[in-house]
């Protein structure tokens, strides 16, 4: 019986992590339709973000995984993407992907996460919110931060994102 519950947990936890891949894909997919470039993507995770940086021959490129320095708990922290060319935002566009389909803890950990948005994030900062199974309140609540959190941009779905790309990404 023991082993029939980890086999499930281990099921769930490899279903969370596919779901939030594509969603990141999602985001890739319209990214590129926009005319970016995926940069240093060989180029190990904590070296990304210097590197796009100083990628200026691509004026129109972004980042998976990108290490942006320590958190509000001195942890390192990477973000899903990292984007620059967008010219009202010289210091680039961070987007972090949230997927939660069922019952977990990704909601839970929001207000840490907008902690960091608004602490440790060296840009604004859009969060991608997929899936149905947030605890009611949850993304409202994250979406209340955009007025008191100077550097979270915005929280979107997924088809709210595509929206906001193709009035702002071009």
């Amino acid at each position: 019986m023991a082993a029939k519950g980890i086999q499930m947990i281990r099921t769930q936890g490899a279903r969370a992590n596919k779901s939030g891949e594509i969603l990141e894909s999602h985001v890739e997919t319209t990214l590129r339709a926009h005319g970016y470039f995926q940069v240093c993507s060989h180029v190990p995770k904590k070296q990304r973000r210097e590197f796009i940086l100083t990628s200026t021959l691509l004026p129109k490129r972004y980042a998976k995984q990108v290490y942006i320095g320590t958190g509000i708990y001195q942890t390192d922290i990477y973000v899903d993407f990292y984007i620059f060319g967008l010219p009202a935002m010289p210091s680039g566009l961070i987007i972090e992907c949230k997927w939660q389909e069922s019952e977990g803890s990704v909601d839970e950990k929001f207000p840490y996460l907008n902690l960091n948005i608004q602490y440790s994030y060296p840009a604004p900062t859009i969060i991608v919110i997929g899936g149905e199974g947030m605890r009611e309140g949850a993304v409202e609540w994250l979406k209340e931060r955009e007025t008191d959190n100077n550097n979270l941009l915005a929280v979107h779905s997924l088809d709210r994102f595509i929206a906001w790309a193709n009035k702002y990404l071009q």
